[in-house]
């Protein structure tokens, strides 16, 4: 077995124990979630017993998480950009690009709720731009209370008190661009102009 290989197997177990703990799961729990013996759930956190993939296999599903994430493999093959969703106000946000301190780029998913929600206008530095991609997005600026069906953009000055939700409780999908230096995104298109 080559060196990478050996690190890679010897950071599954730490790797394991430290995603047990971050969802506040114990030995016992798991044992009888996956069907593995919490003393071999312990061996294989401590290194004592190396991971196979009759382990890892119910690991994975009861986690939720690809077998590549438990072992903590290398991407390799696939060019496409894989980033975390970030939650955060009851929302999921998608990163779309990684570059820092300019325009940030985010799926946003707005679930669907039985209760309408209360709005709750807040404000910080920068400048937005959205597009709605599916569902009813409610946004209030300021004064202004919008509905915004797929196909509708919107930009505005986040200085503005607003607030981002579903217009009608179901969920919404969304393109959002933002920066924290308060740039307008612009938008370069002349519908007369025949393109070349």
């Amino acid at each position: 077995m080559n060196r990478e290989t050996e690190e890679v197997l010897d950071g599954v177990g730490p790797r394991l124990r430290a995603l047990r703990r971050h969802r506040g799961i114990t030995l016992a729990d798991l044992s009888t979630t996956t069907g593995i013996s919490e003393s071999t759930l312990s061996r294989l956190e401590s290194g004592q017993r190396r991971a196979t993939l009759e382990l890892l296999l119910p690991l994975a599903r009861t986690y939720n998480v690809p077998l590549d994430d438990l072992v903590g493999a290398p991407r390799t093959g696939d060019p496409r950009i894989h980033l975390t969703p970030i939650h955060r106000f009851g929302m999921t946000f998608v990163p779309l690009s990684r570059r820092p301190g300019g325009v940030q780029a985010f799926k946003m998913l707005i679930p669907a709720t039985k209760e309408p929600l209360e709005p709750a206008l807040k404000t910080h530095d920068g400048f937005e731009w959205l597009y709605v991609l599916n569902g009813r997005l409610r946004l209030i600026l300021d004064d202004l209370d919008l509905t915004l069906p797929p196909g509708e953009a919107a930009e505005f000055d986040t200085s503005l008190p607003h607030w981002l939700g579903s217009a009608d409780g179901g969920a919404v999908e969304l393109v959002i661009l933002f920066d924290p230096q308060g740039m307008r995104t612009h938008i370069h298109a002349d519908p007369h102009r025949p393109t070349p």
